[in-house]
């Protein structure tokens, strides 16, 4: 049985937030806190250690007490440069992920996923939401997967392919759609985040 001992949180601060204007996005007050506090005290108790993937504010992120780990790629990559450095630096069997700017992210997020993964014999298993219309939407920088994909995750980089769901086609993944589509939420706008602010308060 997986348990919080056996898994790192990697916490996804490294993007360009060209949506709010270029800003730090998990550096952005939500309840008057920077965001990334919000996804540090949610993963905590669901994991044995974290990491930070951050490519600019290194100083103020390192605050948290956490590793901070910069892209290895250039150009701020995306969200699989940010699993890569992640699982290059993981101690553990699994890497959990999230990114700095869901706040109310599940907090049964590990547990929930680690049973799919053990009980399908998968090496990667990502969220999805389903909205109030029933439509299911995937969540894939939400993930738990397995250490040892690091080389088949260099080996696709290694291609210039950075398309995430590209990635998890190769692997013997599969998802688990949670019912909360609010756990999910993401803040890309200001009218986003005073939104979220609203239905958390």
């Amino acid at each position: 049985m997986i348990t919080s001992e056996h898994i790192t949180g990697l916490i996804l601060a490294g993007g360009r937030a060209q949506r709010m204007g270029g800003i730090d996005k998990g550096l952005i007050p939500f309840h008057d806190k920077p965001l990334i506090e919000s996804a540090i005290s949610r993963l905590k108790p669901q994991v044995s250690t974290i990491l930070i993937n951050a490519n600019r504010s290194i100083a103020k992120y390192s605050h948290y007490g956490y590793p901070v780990l910069m892209d290895e790629t250039p150009d701020f990559s995306g969200p699989l440069a940010g699993f890569s450095v992640g699982l290059k630096n993981c101690k553990t069997p699994y890497l959990l992920t999230s990114p700095c700017d869901s706040p109310l992210l599940p907090t049964d997020l590990a547990k929930t996923m680690s049973v799919e993964l053990e009980d399908n014999n998968l090496e990667l298993v990502f969220a999805s939401s389903k909205e109030a219309d029933g439509k299911v939407w995937s969540q894939p920088v939400f993930c738990l997967m397995k250490t040892s994909l690091q080389d088949s995750l260099n080996a696709f980089l290694s291609k210039g392919d950075l398309k995430i769901d590209r990635w998890f086609k190769e692997l013997r993944s599969g998802t688990v759609v949670f019912e909360n589509p609010q756990a999910f939420a993401n803040v890309n706008t200001p009218e986003e985040l005073a939104a979220l602010e609203k239905v958390s308060s």
